[in-house]
């Protein structure tokens, strides 16, 4: 790939950029005149595609307003439409231009893991790099439907999904054993053939080999029960029960085979797209997506638009070969091309289907419908909340972005600051910023909101980040007025500071608005009173998590970390050697010279680290 062109001019002359431009496959970067990037697209004709945008008449609104920002356009030449796709999704994912179509869920998908290298094989939760040796089933659509899953399976065959450490210890039977979850393989319970047949019955079901495994479970129900093994039978004859309740939920008994089925509904401005998976034929659930429209308004262009997007995001192994779309973007065949590339194995979009995929596609669109129905009236609630929260602070505009910050720590220990953000959508998460509280005095909540403030809006300053309309403090005047002289330190004037004052008993509603110039109350029943609460508890909840996990962390941290000198290996040394962090701590300099490996030098420095206080 090699950089084509880059035009930069006060008022953007497509004309003559234009003529110049090639007419090979490549993608554009729309940059506006601070450098931001506006849009990335693709073409497989790349001055066709761009003179597109600079037409006279047929362009919607939109397309308009993207125009009139442009100050100049990047071009980067590829050698085919398919390499242009990669490449743009890329950028789009690096860049998150403001015109493209934006996903908001980064998240991997969980998975049910098999430690097959084990001598009693276990099952557990996964989510994450797959860098075990075993098996990896799955992706599921959720935490929940994995523990869904590892609950059945508990119950039908009996596989232990204990922690090897559990595992290793155990000198009698658990509960798991008692209630006839697990089969006992810590205490030679079980006939260690019968546990591995275990296994490969889990293995079938989770391959979605569910017809063969119930062929099995009747041909050794009724072998035990003419062997007059009659406990053996009528615990084939329960799994066998329990499989056929399992398939008495899905649309289809007997299908195999992986696929996910994608619908998009649009309506003015806002879409949905719910994913249904479907694993070994079995569904296995769903999840809606509601990404930020800009350029597309059809079905067909916000498919086309998020299925390189979704999927390209993935590993290979997570790209069916099969995927359902209830209409065909216009760039189908370039998009299984760019997949299959991508996955390794030929991808296949379909939109006529029929029997079970059909009404599998028919659900999906029934829930991307009621799902954006319920979405829209969430919008709805939430405009009408800022618009109520304009009228109550008196605002000339509409606030377009909401920020509070709030302290957590206990009695001074690790403190965390949070800094929450809210659109007119509702909680903006991908701006959401935590802050470690470092070298101030324990318990000052004061000084840790002015660093806080400080590091914050020094980028806000220098244009790296985008400047608040309102600024809610978790506090009262004390608060504030330590907010507004970070603000007049950074010459920022624009921004409105509000503290939140918790009211009588500290109950809800009765929260005292401090600005400035004066304080004020809402009534319990203002739409802009509870925005604020909302914002407020947001801000609230994203802290104390913080502060937890830090805490936690810190504590499960040996105190020996970080002394210069001390690896894993003198760690482990002197922990052995006096039988644990409190001998190490009670040790003198001279006892701790005795281990092997540590200087005097070595043993002043961790004797001072470890009595420093």
């Amino acid at each position: 790939m090699t950089d084509e062109s880059k035009q930069s001019a006060a008022g953007f002359d497509h004309t003559s950029f234009l003529k110049q431009l090639t007419q090979r496959p490549g993608i554009y970067q729309m940059i506006d005149s601070a450098g931001v990037v506006l849009y990335v697209g693709k073409a497989k004709n790349l001055k066709n595609r761009v003179s597109s945008y600079f037409r006279n008449r047929g362009l919607n609104n939109k397309t308009v307003a993207l125009v009139s920002k442009i100050d100049h356009i990047e071009v980067t030449v590829t050698n085919s439409e398919t390499e242009a796709l990669l490449l743009e999704q890329n950028l789009i994912k690096q860049h998150r231009p403001h015109y493209n179509i934006l996903l908001r869920d980064d998240k991997s998908y969980p998975y049910i893991y098999m430690s097959l290298d084990d001598e009693y094989p276990r099952l557990s939760f996964h989510r994450g790099a797959k860098r075990k040796k075993g098996r990896y089933f799955g992706p599921y659509p959720s935490a929940g439907a994995v523990r869904e899953s590892l609950n059945f399976l508990q119950k039908v065959f009996q596989v232990r999904q204990c922690e090897d450490s559990v595992f290793k210890n155990r000198s009698r039977p658990c509960l798991q054993y008692q209630i006839k979850r697990c089969l006992g393989p810590c205490v030679s319970m079980h006939n260690p053939d019968a546990y591995h047949e275990a296994v490969r019955h889990t293995q079938l079901f989770l391959e979605g080999k569910s017809m063969v495994l119930k062929d099995e479970l009747v041909s050794e129900m009724e072998a035990a029960a003419e062997a007059l093994r009659f406990e053996e039978a009528a615990l084939s004859r329960d799994q066998i029960a329990y499989l056929q309740q399992l398939q008495e939920k899905q649309y289809i008994e007997g299908e195999t085979g992986d696929v996910d089925i994608i619908a998009a509904s649009v309506t003015v401005g806002l879409a949905c797209v719910q994913v249904l998976f479907v694993r070994g034929g079995r569904i296995l659930g769903s999840r809606g997506f509601y990404p930020r429209l800009q350029l597309e308004d059809s079905p067909s262009e916000v498919i086309g638009a998020f299925l390189p997007q979704f999927y390209l995001s993935k590993t290979p192994t997570e790209i069916p070969k099969e995927i359902v779309v209830n209409t065909q973007p216009t760039d189908a065949a370039l998009i299984c091309d760019a997949l299959g590339h991508y996955a390794g194995h030929k991808v296949l979009l379909s939109s006529r289907v029929k029997s079970h995929r059909a009404q599998w596609a028919k659900l999906a669109q029934r829930a991307a419908e009621q799902n954006l129905q319920s979405h829209i009236a969430g919008k709805q609630s939430m405009l009408k909340r800022f618009e109520d929260l304009q009228r109550a602070l008196d605002l000339e505009e509409l606030p377009q972005r909401l920020e509070c910050f709030d302290i957590s720590h206990s009695s001074g220990e690790r403190t965390v600051a949070s800094c929450v953000v809210f659109d007119v959508n509702g909680p903006l998460k991908s701006d959401y910023r935590r802050f470690n509280i470092e070298d101030i005095t324990p318990g000052d909540d004061y000084a840790a909101m002015a660093q806080a403030l400080l590091r914050r809006y020094t980028r806000v300053k220098n244009n790296e980040s985008p400047v608040p309309d309102v600024l809610f403090i978790d506090g009262g005047r004390g608060q504030l007025s330590r907010a507004l002289k970070v603000m007049e330190e950074l010459a920022l004037h624009d921004i409105l500071l509000i503290g939140v004052a918790k009211g009588a008993a500290r109950k809800p509603g009765l929260e005292t608005l401090v600005l400035p110039e004066r304080e004020f109350t809402l009534k319990p029943d203002s739409g802009a009173l509870h925005l604020i609460q909302q914002v407020r508890d947001e801000a609230h909840r994203f802290a104390i998590t913080g502060h937890r996990q830090r805490r936690a962390k810190a504590r499960r941290t040996s105190s020996l970390e970080g002394i210069p000198g001390i690896g894993a290996g003198r760690r482990k040394a002197l922990l052995s050697h006096f039988g644990g962090l409190q001998g190490v701590q009670r040790a003198s300099i001279d006892d701790l010279r005795s281990v092997n490996g540590i200087s005097r030098k070595l043993a002043e420095d961790i004797y001072a680290s470890l009595h420093k206080s």
